[in-house]
């Protein structure tokens, strides 16, 4: 239950704001706090409007309501798991759409790290208190194949392959349009947007470099499934290249195009991206060394029922254009 801080404004004291009085009597570590805190609803100004910018004078009351603090570290939850594979070192788990990998601001339970806190409770500690176990990740709306470490040792093996970059990752996506080859490449260097912190950006001059192979498995009217073979783990990679190249995936809110599917004329074609309620790549094949044997073993996925409803829905558009 949220606990209830109750202040008063000191006799003597000089009107300001009520952000800047709360941040001054010590109850939030900065203003910017605590006016997120007002427009959230937590806080309650006595007799007085409950706005950010209202002066408060000596006398006034103000009820503050605080969260429960989060917890230290992931706690075990009770959430389906997909599990391909399992043995003392490795967890592979079949990740399905919308669930974030671990923990985070705004996401600090139901992600695939507190899922398998209670399936298997060890996990490495070699990603810290928050990512335990956690040798590579998977977007939120990225469906597909994610392997954890249950050990430190296997941790570092795990991430010097994928350091190394002999780990061999296939994806699948549906995109908007052809791409100008069957087969290709494209190299540039990504890094963070300076206008949007929760994108990424290709032709950065600070970025780092980043590399992606495709090839295209089927075409239709306005549309290609492509395989995917990115050689290098930047954050977002195959979606920021995809949209470089101006074929991105389809349904990406992030990185799609602005006029997204209203330069398709199809209408048959347009309904059945239309479809798809998130992005539309998956994490379709994983091949690495096992830490311990030093066997290579290859993990797959299938496509998910989202994105071959939309395929069947696309083959079916084709067929009538």
């Amino acid at each position: 239950m949220p606990r209830k801080i109750t202040s008063e404004i000191p006799p003597g004291a000089r009107p300001k704001r009520l952000d800047v009085a709360l941040h001054d009597m010590g109850v939030f570590s900065s203003r910017s706090q605590a006016k997120q805190a007002i427009e959230n609803g937590d806080v309650k100004l006595i007799g007085g409007k409950t706005k950010p910018g209202y002066l408060v004078k000596a006398g006034d009351r103000i009820e503050v309501f605080l969260p429960d603090p989060k917890p230290a570290k992931p706690q075990p939850e009770n959430i389906p798991l997909k599990i391909i594979y399992e043995d003392p070192d490795i967890l592979v788990i079949d990740k399905p759409a919308g669930i974030v990998t671990h923990p985070a601001a705004g996401n600090y339970s139901g992600t695939i790290v507190n899922a398998v806190l209670f399936h298997c409770h060890d996990l490495s500690s070699i990603g810290g208190v928050m990512r335990p176990g956690v040798v590579h990740r998977l977007d939120k709306d990225t469906s597909g194949i994610l392997v954890m470490a249950k050990n430190d040792a296997a941790h570092q093996s795990l991430s010097k392959q994928f350091q190394d970059r002999t780990v061999v990752k296939a994806y699948l996506a549906i995109v908007l349009g052809r791409m100008p080859e069957r087969v290709g490449s494209i190299e540039s260097s990504i890094g963070r947007d300076p206008v949007s912190r929760i994108k990424m950006r290709g032709a950065m001059s600070r970025g780092r470099t980043a590399v992606t192979h495709w090839k295209e498995i089927e075409a239709f009217p306005g549309a290609s499934l492509l395989e995917l073979r990115p050689l290098t783990g930047r954050t977002h990679q195959i979606r920021v290249h995809l949209s470089e190249m101006k074929h991105p995936v389809v349904a990406d809110k992030l990185y799609g195009s602005k006029t997204g599917l209203k330069n398709i004329s199809d209408t048959r074609t347009r309904a059945a991206m239309a479809n798809m309620k998130r992005h539309a790549l998956h994490a379709h094949r994983l091949t690495i060394t096992h830490p311990t044997t030093g066997e290579k073993m290859t993990f797959e996925s299938p496509l998910p029922q989202d994105m071959r409803r939309t395929i069947e829905e696309l083959r079916i558009a084709a067929t009538k254009t």
